[in-house]
């Protein structure tokens, strides 16, 4: 079975509090995008029950001492639900890496819900969510795919209608890698007078002085790139630009395709539509 699972970019990201378990809670719309990985899964019938023959091939995923997350939902699965078969896991991985895009968010979201289906598990899409949610603070959005309200942590989710499907989007991701923890050094969490809905509402011509991304400006000063990548955006005609999640990657939104071919040279670049689901 082959499945492709998609990017997100974020519109306004707001960091509102640090909250007793370490975490912060967020306000953000995600949008999924047509940037996708490509994951194929299929049943290893000489193995074991609970072994995972693993091949990733495309842009490396760097090492963090753990299981990968894709391996890692399989075996949550297999902990919380019931034992599974051995299955062989090829992940093609063409979204950028540390790059504010979910990519390996959605990776592990996709292997939970195709392996649901492979397997007749027949679970709820709230049972779903749960378990996305243990595995990373955004996993739980790519396990439906529409555009949402992220409250919580980005777990708490919403859906709403974003009305983007008129417009391109073209993403770029510098060749920058922000951390996590890097990006929230420079944040002093607030509560806005409005809220992101409510701002979301005003024309998309007056987004860019209203829809804001709370990581981008320490982003900015410790990577002048992302700051020289949105300007060059703007330039180029898109109605709204911003950094997305903790970065690095920048996208905008423009009317027509635009054409970028000499704008960013060196730097991995997607032109497309917002996913249909975020009518």
């Amino acid at each position: 079975m082959v499945v492709f699972p998609h990017a997100k970019v974020n519109l306004g990201l707001r960091i509102l509090r640090r909250r007793a378990d370490g975490f912060h809670d967020i306000e953000s719309v995600f949008v999924p995008i047509d940037w996708c990985d490509v994951l194929e899964m299929n049943p290893l019938p000489d193995a074991a029950d609970g072994i995972v023959e693993w091949v990733q091939t495309g842009i490396a995923i760097p090492p963090d001492g753990k299981d990968n997350l894709c391996v890692r939902a399989y075996k949550l699965l297999c902990e919380d639900v019931r034992p599974l078969p051995a299955v062989h896991m090829h992940l093609h991985k063409l979204i950028p890496t540390g790059a504010g895009l979910g990519g390996g968010s959605a990776d592990a979201a996709f292997v939970l819900r195709t392996l649901d289906r492979m397997h007749g598990l027949n679970l709820s899409i709230d049972s779903l969510h749960q378990l996305a949610a243990r595995l990373g603070s955004d996993c739980a959005f790519f396990i439906t795919d529409r555009a949402c309200l992220a409250a919580g942590r980005g777990e708490v989710l919403q859906p709403v209608d974003v009305p983007l499907a008129e417009y391109f989007i073209a993403v770029v991701h510098p060749a920058v890698h922000v951390g996590t923890a890097e990006a929230y050094a420079s944040i002093t969490p607030k509560v806005p007078e409005h809220s992101l809905l409510d701002v979301l509402r005003r024309p998309m011509a007056e987004w860019q002085a209203h829809v804001v991304n709370d990581f981008e400006e320490g982003c900015i000063k410790r990577h002048p790139i992302i700051g020289e990548v949105k300007q060059r955006l703007l330039a180029a005609g898109a109605i709204y630009a911003s950094m997305t999640g903790s970065g690095s990657s920048v996208y905008g939104l423009f009317a027509q395709k635009p054409n970028l071919d000499e704008l960013f040279t060196g730097m991995a670049v997607h032109v497309g539509r917002p996913s249909i689901s975020t009518q």
